[in-house]
């Protein structure tokens, strides 16, 4: 049985460390750095099995202008745990104590190309994404972001809104097509851009299932994904739209692109 609970005391946040270790591959987080946030507004939420803590998210506060939110900056699980569903308890108990907390907004980021993330973002817990942000930390060398530009989607999670409980995404049906996939050796190529004035109610965008594989086998397929990709998200966004839902299949995944004037995120928008 899985337990999902806030960590507030040295001891746990001590207990961090192998968890950034086995996921990242990098030296971890000084203590002191995420004692001081959980008492000055951020907070971490860490799952365990049995005494074993397995994995965690840690968010700081943070504001724009006038608007203040939880800035979600990591979310690890160890490898043994993950496609468990504890992601999203994760983030939902997240959720739970940013309300009593007083946050109506959460904003994270995540690479576009990995779709399990994307999944999880905007399927799962129905955030939105209207920011890219391109090489946003620059040359990264750890074990799962190294051999590619660090490009960034940015998720704006409306805590309260009525699109964060229930929200219906369009079919993939109802969706334009801005790419399409060619096959060089079995292996996932972006085939061609779609060019067209952006003004349909509802856009896809596909890409491969698998970066991590795709960097490992062909980089420089990968890093043409990345390049191409990037193009078609900016001119997305530039246009006023967000990305709302991801749909999965066996080879890749298809992103859902709507106007977000449409989407119903409250007062916090």
């Amino acid at each position: 049985m899985i337990e999902i609970k806030e960590l507030t005391t040295i001891e746990e946040l001590k207990a961090l460390k192998h968890i950034e270790k086995a996921v990242w591959d990098m030296d971890p987080l000084p203590t002191h750095q995420t004692l001081t946030a959980v008492k000055n507004g951020g907070l971490v939420i860490g799952a365990y099995d049995g005494e074993n803590l397995i994995g965690f998210s840690y968010g700081f506060a943070g504001f724009s202008g006038s608007q203040t939110y939880l800035c979600s900056h990591m979310l690890g699980i160890i490898d043994n745990y993950r496609s468990k569903k504890i992601g999203e308890k994760l983030k939902q108990k997240q959720r739970q104590v940013a309300l009593r907390k007083g946050y109506s907004k959460m904003h994270w980021t995540f690479d576009p190309l990995e779709t399990r993330n994307a999944y999880l973002n905007l399927s799962k817990l129905r955030g939105i994404v209207d920011v890219y942000i391109e090489d946003a930390y620059g040359a990264m060398e750890d074990g799962l972001n190294k051999g590619l530009p660090s490009d960034r989607f940015e998720v704006h999670w409306f805590l309260s809104s009525e699109h964060a409980d229930k929200y219906s995404p369009p079919t993939i049906e109802a969706a334009s097509l801005l790419n399409k996939i060619a096959y060089n050796n079995d292996v996932p190529t972006f085939g061609e851009h779609l060019e067209e004035t952006l003004s349909q109610e509802t856009y896809g965008v596909v890409v491969p299932n698998n970066i991590q594989e795709l960097k490992q086998d062909a980089p420089d397929i990968a890093l043409d994904w990345r390049l191409k990709t990037r193009r078609l998200f900016q001119e997305l966004i530039t246009a006023g739209y967000a990305a709302v839902h991801l749909y999965p299949h066996e080879r890749t995944a298809t992103y859902i692109f709507v106007k977000k004037e449409s989407l119903n995120l409250g007062d916090e928008q």
